[in-house]
């Protein structure tokens, strides 16, 4: 189609098979729940396994034992419901910060600096669909590092207990910087490993958004991991009203960056990159929308 718009001018938001308008907006937002909601909600055991054992396999089979098939799905609401409307906000906000980006530019530069403007997009967006996903993630991490029955773990009864201990626990923006850290930096190679496939078949597309997902995860899973490890920390009953840097000093950088980090490999590497950029990409492309970077 053509890259200029109506009036004449070249616009970014008409460089795909169809415009980017509020249509095209709204379907990247219902991509990005289908993305973020199904995958973090497949993995929750995992996760669940990972903030209150050392081991994976060891973890869940204690975690099992020990509390039975609902321990490992007792972070299904904040989990669900945080990762989606993250995923709605992150996907949705970076078709249209890289669409604004482009045009601020303009053709010349869009074309010259690409990956800059991508990876632009892409933490932009993350500053604000962070902010949405705190509340949620603070609570996730709350309920399984908690011993068991002392907090409850049905969604509005958490949030309800999150909010009446909020000097404690720091509810509901306590963990936002760390989560920034973690996220911002997780997500800034999915744009340059995702975008560039503009040239290949729809099928060979669908193929590479996987297969560069999966390998930036691991880059990404590696340098996001000490801040992970802080969120996960604050949500221990042990480290009420300590703050971040105590947190990070009394456990080492060395703990902070490799206890876990096995799990969160396994996880972000099979599905948080991987089959996140897959099923959004899917979509896209399953409601007429071609493949991010695609055409």
């Amino acid at each position: 189609m053509s890259h200029l718009a109506l009036t004449g001018k070249w616009d970014a938001g008409y460089l795909g098979p169809v415009p980017h308008d509020s249509s095209y907006y709204a379907k990247c937002m219902l991509g990005g729940v289908l993305a973020y909601g199904i995958t973090h909600v497949g993995l929750a055991p995992l996760d669940v396994a990972k903030c209150k054992y050392k081991g994976l396999s060891s973890g869940l089979a204690t975690l099992i034992r020990e509390e039975g098939q609902t321990g490992i799905w007792k972070r299904f609401g904040p989990t669900f419901v945080g990762y989606s409307l993250q995923g709605m906000l992150k996907y949705r906000l970076y078709e249209v910060f890289k669409d604004q980006y482009m045009n601020l530019a303009g053709e010349e530069l869009s074309n010259k600096y690409k990956p800059a403007i991508w990876l632009a997009g892409s933490a932009s967006a993350d500053v604000f669909a962070d902010i949405v996903l705190c509340p949620l993630e603070m609570t996730k991490v709350k309920i399984p590092t908690s011993p068991s029955g002392t907090f409850p773990t049905a969604l509005g009864a958490a949030l309800a207990e999150m909010s009446k201990t909020k000097v404690e626990t720091r509810y509901p923006f306590g963990s936002l910087v760390p989560l920034w850290s973690r996220q911002i930096r997780l997500r800034l190679l999915h744009p340059c490993s995702t975008e560039p496939k503009e040239f290949y078949a729809k099928t060979i597309q669908l193929g590479v958004t996987f297969a560069s997902g999966y390998l930036a995860g691991v880059v990404c899973a590696i340098v996001s991991h000490p801040a992970d490890s802080i969120v996960s920390l604050m949500g221990k009953t042990a480290n009420k009203g300590k703050s971040i840097g105590t947190i990070a000093s009394e456990t080492g950088f060395a703990a902070l960056a490799a206890k876990g980090l096995g799990t969160r490999v396994l996880m972000i590497i099979g599905t948080l990159t991987g089959f996140q950029w897959w099923i959004y990409d899917s979509f896209k492309a399953s409601v007429g929308l071609g493949t991010t970077g695609g055409k």
